[in-house]
């Protein structure tokens, strides 16, 4: 069977009044759940995002097997309920239970002639529950509210989250309760489930590593809506991941950065889809959010880019390097994600993802429906002469230009691989291999730009800054020169598409 489900994390200042919101007037009496997470010693179930674990409701043991779904809010998931132990133990997982599923079958295959005999508990859950059934755009939701804790060793994880389960109705009616307690409560979204949680407990840590962009295959037979979605649940996945982690309070430089490529890639897929109908709320919420976090991002480059040349540099001639300044925290970018807004642009953009593709009208005649690849064909075309103008005239161009001939080259890259399994795989090789390295020395001179305008805007000077500034300036024209062959190449380049 399919999950549909949207996982909030609760604060400690709004405990009481969420755990009171989720009793309403004739409260449930809350649950007691004990689950042992199975895997083998070297997590090969985790590494495939599945899930192995028995748990106790009550007085009953039920397994479950849960597998990655295709969107933000869907899982696969099998239960099936076991004999009764003896008390104070937990009967042992048995991946045969799942035989004759989906999800079943491919943990099977995994785990190969050894079976459960490599299976081990990893980590365990603890949970106090309360749930209760809303009704929301039409949709009935199953309420869960839980508080306790996530064990591997001796290592714990206080959990404290509010799961909202679709029982019937459409997903938007999910989101839609979810904004609610979003702006009541100060809730935010966490797409890490308690199972990821307690792997990244289990190896030692609470932070996972940030997820970057994978590939998107579109075929020709899709639909233009089909083609959509799939570019879409991937952006959505890579943003709503290492906005996650950074939420938690607990991330590093690298979540930062992906959450902003996650949100580029977004933008350039809204641009590279033009003609499928977008909700300008999001377009707008989303360019609000890369502009904030660019602060973050571009403090990073000015602190610790250019530190280590530059300290070589100041060597050379004799000076004493710049004193180390300690970089603090990033605190910033969790007060972001936390807030509504954030969290709106995200539950919007969940949404967005799962929308079903409109019906077809039947009969009506008229010309016949123009191919993917012929209609992202025509922006990457246009796109395309529009970088090879800018990169003839480089030298000509100013620092702004410059900067806007990276956006163009990134978003051109964007679209590229969004749609590459269209078109001949060689050629599209070919074609990305100059452009991304154009994109890489773009993104060296743009960096140094960022920290010459830091450097200048900076009240007082010191002398390693005025040095840092002659410095970065110099690196600018070498740059810039170097170039050359990069813009060139690019400038040559074959393309790939063809319109019928």
């Amino acid at each position: 069977m399919h999950e549909v489900e949207l996982k909030l994390q609760v604060p400690a200042s709004a405990k009481a009044a969420v755990d009171a919101a989720v009793a309403g007037r004739t409260p449930a009496r809350r649950v007691r759940l004990q689950a042992a997470y199975a895997d083998t010693p070297d997590a090969l179930l985790a590494r495939h995002r599945l899930a192995l674990r028995v748990r106790r409701e009550g007085r009953d043991w039920v397994q479950t097997l849960k597998g990655a779904g295709d969107d933000t809010l869907t899982r696969f998931e099998h239960n099936v309920r076991v004999l009764a132990v003896p008390a104070g133990q937990a009967p042992s997982v048995d991946p045969a239970l799942h035989r004759g599923t989906a999800v079943g079958d491919r943990l099977l295959t995994l785990l190969g002639h050894a079976g459960a005999a490599t299976l081990g508990v990893r980590y365990r859950t603890e949970v106090l529950r309360r749930t209760r059934v809303l009704r929301a755009a039409g949709a009935q939701i199953e309420l869960a509210f839980d508080s306790g804790a996530i064990e591997a060793g001796d290592a714990s994880w206080p959990l404290c989250e509010l799961e909202l389960e679709l029982v019937s109705g459409e997903p938007a009616g999910l989101t839609e309760l979810a904004r609610q307690w979003v702006h009541r409560h100060g809730l935010w979204i966490d797409t890490r489930s308690k199972a990821e949680r307690g792997e990244l407990l289990a190896r030692g840590t609470r932070v996972a590593a940030a997820r970057g962009s994978q590939p998107v295959v579109l075929e020709r037979a899709m639909s233009p809506h089909a083609g959509w979605q799939a570019v879409l649940r991937e952006c959505v996945a890579q943003i709503a991941a290492n906005a996650s982690q950074i939420a938690s309070g607990e991330h590093g430089d690298e979540h930062v950065h992906q959450l902003r490529v996650g949100l580029r890639r977004l933008r350039s897929a809204w641009q590279l889809f033009d003609f499928i109908a977008t909700d300008a709320t999001l377009v707008e919420g989303a360019s609000a959010l890369f502009r904030a976090l660019g602060v973050a991002r571009d403090q990073l480059v000015v602190d610790s880019a250019f530190a280590t040349e530059l300290g070589h540099a100041l060597e050379s001639i004799g000076a004493e390097p710049a004193p180390a300044r300690a970089r603090r925290a990033d605190t910033s970018s969790t007060g972001l994600l936390r807030g509504e807004a954030a969290q709106r642009l995200l539950l919007g953009l969940v949404e967005a993802s799962v929308e079903r593709e409109p019906e077809r009208q039947e009969g009506g005649g008229g010309a016949a429906p123009v191919p993917l690849a012929a209609r992202l064909a025509r922006p990457l075309k246009r796109w395309h002469k529009q970088a090879v103008a800018d990169a003839k005239r480089f030298a000509e161009l100013d620092d702004a230009q410059r900067h806007r001939l990276r956006k163009r080259i990134k978003r051109l890259r964007y679209a590229v691989e969004f749609s590459a399994g269209l078109f001949e795989r060689k050629a599209v090789r070919r074609y990305l291999k100059p452009l991304r390295a154009l994109q890489e020395r773009l993104g060296a001179i743009s960096d140094v730009i960022v920290a010459i305008d830091a450097l200048r805007g900076t009240a007082e000077r010191d002398t390693h800054a005025w040095f840092a500034l002659g410095w970065l300036s110099a690196r600018r024209a070498a740059l810039i020169e170097q170039a050359g062959a990069e813009l060139k190449a690019f400038a040559k380049a074959e393309v790939f598409w063809r319109e019928r």
